[in-house]
């Protein structure tokens, strides 16, 4: 016997019946998307590893420990290309952006759903092949557009029934005013660098703001007392984010300023946001973004601004499952029970029917062994469908032209025991009732 292969360690297959709690997240995603006119892209899961480096920075945990990265084979020049599985997806969509001139008309508004990948220790909420959706708005500069992106996903939480969670937000001005800020920020860890670890030691000279995203409790002291972005920020950047928070007060979204909010990735500048739940330990980020305006330009396009977030799907559908939010099951209208295999032919007749009409329809299958199987198993298998009828495909219905339908699943106990008979000949008339 061969040996059995398993899945590679942090990527996860995702099976029935759970992927229909994905299908029903990302059905309720498109929706919203659709009502604030974000518009789907789809970008490649492979780019050039040049693009992440550029793109997030070099000196980021991304890019130094965590990319799966390769180098593929030569082609009839002899180069080699270094590719990379995407760890993040807004670089990708800022290249395809650029690559195409999406924005020689104007600003656009586009949404992604799919798997990103990233080399580190699996463990709850954190996987090497993950799942993000995530929103971006390219080509406008004012924070109304900051503020529109910070609704939409305070907009999402309540469409899926997600609560308790808190809105953080700073500002990291504009790289004149963090260059300034850096000096300081350089002299304050210098002055303790006998309280920094190992990785804020390596940071420290080369990207001394990421220090202040430590998640290390030693040194919360030294971090709480370092010098304050915000307090470099000039007219301009302090009116930019006030705005922000004008327009956030005005809906009814609570926020909380972090300073020592800074993400993880390089591009960032102006406004930065964090949804965060404490419901799920370590890892509470469930959807973080901010403003990137040089990004486009760091990519090889004409400059321009750019704002987006993105969450990840299985935080987001592990808290739904942890706060006890019913997630609707997807389930078919109808099931049909075929007590005799010599009906198949006119009952799937019938079926195609009720399915170019709309109607879901789960069809009884032969086990091989025993035939179509009876009565009774039929019906248990209809009930654990699902389904909210069953299709009785009898020789008595049969014999009048006709197929009865069941009431399966009814607000009342006995209205599930009444069954109408309704013509094989006019299913497409009667296909409604299925989905009333």
């Amino acid at each position: 016997m061969a040996e059995k292969l398993l899945a590679v360690k942090g990527m996860n297959d995702i099976l029935p019946p759970e992927s229909a709690r994905w299908e029903w997240l990302e059905d309720k995603v498109r929706a919203l998307m659709a009502r604030y006119a974000y518009r789907n892209i789809r970008t490649p899961i492979l780019e050039y590893t040049q693009l992440f480096v550029r793109g997030i920075g070099e000196v980021t945990d991304i890019v130094e420990k965590e990319m799966y990265s390769f180098e593929d084979r030569s082609d009839k020049n002899g180069d080699h290309a270094h590719l990379t599985m995407r760890p993040e997806s807004t670089a990708s969509v800022v290249r395809a952006v650029t690559e195409h001139n999406l924005l020689y008309e104007g600003g656009k508004r586009l949404y992604y759903m799919g798997p990103m990948f990233r080399r580190e220790r699996p463990q709850r909420g954190r996987y090497r092949q993950f799942h993000q959706i995530g929103a971006e708005a390219l080509g406008f500069a004012g924070p109304e557009v900051d503020a529109e992106l910070i609704l939409l996903a305070a907009a999402l939480w309540k469409e899926i029934g997600i609560t308790g969670w808190r809105l953080e937000i700073n500002s990291l001005g504009q790289p004149d005013e963090r260059a300034l800020h850096r000096l300081q920020l350089i002299a304050h860890f210098e002055q303790h660098a006998n309280e920094l670890d190992e990785d804020a030691r390596r940071r420290l000279h080369s990207n001394p703001l990421r220090i202040l995203d430590t998640k290390n409790p030693a040194m919360k002291a030294v971090v709480d007392s370092a010098p304050r972005l915000i307090d470099f920020l000039g007219a301009k950047s302090l009116a930019h984010f006030d705005a922000l928070k004008a327009i956030l007060d005005a809906n009814g979204v609570p926020w909380t300023l972090n300073h020592r909010l800074v993400r993880g990735l390089d591009y960032y500048n102006l406004t930065v946001f964090e949804f965060i739940t404490d419901q799920l330990g370590a890892q509470g980020t469930l959807c973080a973004g901010g403003r990137y305006d040089y990004l486009v330009e760091q990519i090889g396009g004409k400059p321009a601004p750019a704002v987006g977030w993105a969450l990840g799907v299985e935080r987001v559908l592990e808290l739904l499952q942890e706060s006890g939010q019913a997630v609707p099951p997807l389930a078919p209208d109808a099931y049909a029970v075929v007590p005799d295999a010599a009906a198949l032919p006119l009952a799937l007749r019938t079926l195609q029917t009720l399915r170019a009409a709309g109607v879901s329809v789960q069809m009884h299958a032969s086990s091989g062994a025993d035939g179509m199987g009876s009565m009774k198993s039929q019906f248990k298998k209809a009930d654990a469908s699902g389904a909210r009828f069953a299709l009785i495909f009898g020789e008595t219905e049969l014999a009048s032209g006709c197929v009865a339908v069941k009431p399966l699943r009814a607000g009342k106990a006995e209205a599930a025991s009444e069954q109408t008979l309704h013509p094989l000949a006019d299913a497409a008339a009667w296909a409604p009732v299925l989905l009333a």
